[in-house]
């Protein structure tokens, strides 16, 4: 067993579309540690397979709830309550460290050098810089941290109710102990910083490691086969598609679930070049040949016309057609006319 491993966490089968794609990402930059994937009871018999093909281990965990309704009220994002079950990374103790990386995250370049640094290790989190963002970080399996953490979770609770909030109390002097634990943000980069802070992506986009899709929607959360048809260069969003069209989708299957079941009757008509383990004379955000997909079945839980638009998935010739908005801004106008 290797000293040292990747980790992340599936919690169903959509998210384990995630972990497999991630899992390919890091095969595709030449990493040299393993992956373990931790899943809980709801990844079907079929995805743990799919996993174990492409990770050292699939280790099941107990579902950890937070229980804190209030708290999670806040953020209006009640599902956080079992990012708790992300504590039993902790527990791996056949590895001397890890870095842990969420099923929503892309290694587009090789970043083996994390395991150089020291437990605590976190990038900044860009809607609060003086707390880590818990997608990405380094840590050493321990029974004894383990145990702490639960101890903490159970007598201070989460600020924010998930995992983050968890973690930014229990290591508060993150921020202010030792800067080399503060990751450059390149190691844990908001896909929306592409668009939302452009000269600065113009700037440093190069030296970009890990791309973090936070927030919704996820990549695999696409209302359309349009989402990944005819991308461009620069785009993480298409960059996802393409390592998941070429070597996860073709062995999605029905006998699974959630979107992985929908995406398994998705019909492709022109695959581009496999992903490899060998990427070496590919330029890193190189354009994917056009992609004809045939949709065989909807997937759910898209994203809405306004999320669409605040993450830059415009559609141009359909709905989102000058002829189209003008008719939304006119009804709106006689809808809010006085009688």
């Amino acid at each position: 067993m290797a000293a040292e491993a990747w980790v992340t966490l599936a919690t169903n089968d959509s998210y384990a579309v995630g972990a497999l794609v991630l899992a390919h990402s890091l095969k595709s930059v030449n990493s040299t540690r393993p992956l373990v994937v931790m899943i809980t009871d709801q990844v079907s018999s079929a995805m743990r397979n799919r996993l174990g093909e492409i990770s050292c281990r699939v280790q099941e965990v107990n579902v950890m709830d937070s229980k804190d309704s209030a708290h999670l009220a806040l953020l209006a994002r009640p599902e956080l309550g079992i990012t708790f079950t992300k504590l039993h990374c902790w527990t791996l103790t056949d590895f001397s460290k890890c870095v842990f990386l969420d099923a929503d995250t892309l290694v587009i370049q090789n970043c083996d050098e994390l395991f150089d640094r020291e437990e605590f290790s976190a990038a900044a989190d860009a809607g609060w810089p003086d707390c880590f963002n818990s997608g990405v970080f380094v840590f050493r399996p321990s029974m004894e941290t383990y145990g702490k953490l639960v101890e903490f979770a159970v007598a201070e609770g989460s600020f924010d109710g998930g995992d983050q909030g968890l973690l930014n109390s229990y290591f508060a002097d993150w921020a202010t102990k030792d800067i080399s634990r503060r990751l450059p943000f390149i190691y844990n980069m908001t896909a929306s910083a592409s668009y939302s802070y452009r000269p600065a992506y113009k700037q440093f986009g190069k030296n970009v490691r890990i791309v973090h899709f936070i927030g919704s929607p996820k990549p695999w959360q696409a209302s359309e086969a349009s989402a990944f048809q005819n991308p461009v260069p620069g785009d993480h969003i298409a960059h996802w598609w393409r390592i998941f069209i070429c070597n996860v989708l073709p062995r999605l299957s029905s006998d699974m679930t959630g979107v992985a079941a929908q995406f398994s009757q998705l019909a492709v008509k022109e695959v581009p070049e496999p992903i490899t383990d060998n990427q070496d004379e590919k330029p890193l955000f190189s354009s994917p040949p056009e992609v004809t997909v045939e949709a065989t079945a909807s997937v759910d839980s898209g994203p809405s016309s306004r999320e669409a638009w605040e993450q830059g998935f415009i559609d141009y010739t359909g709905k989102d057609s000058f002829d189209n908005i003008m008719q939304k801004i006119k009804k709106t106008l006689e809808s809010n006319k006085k009688p």
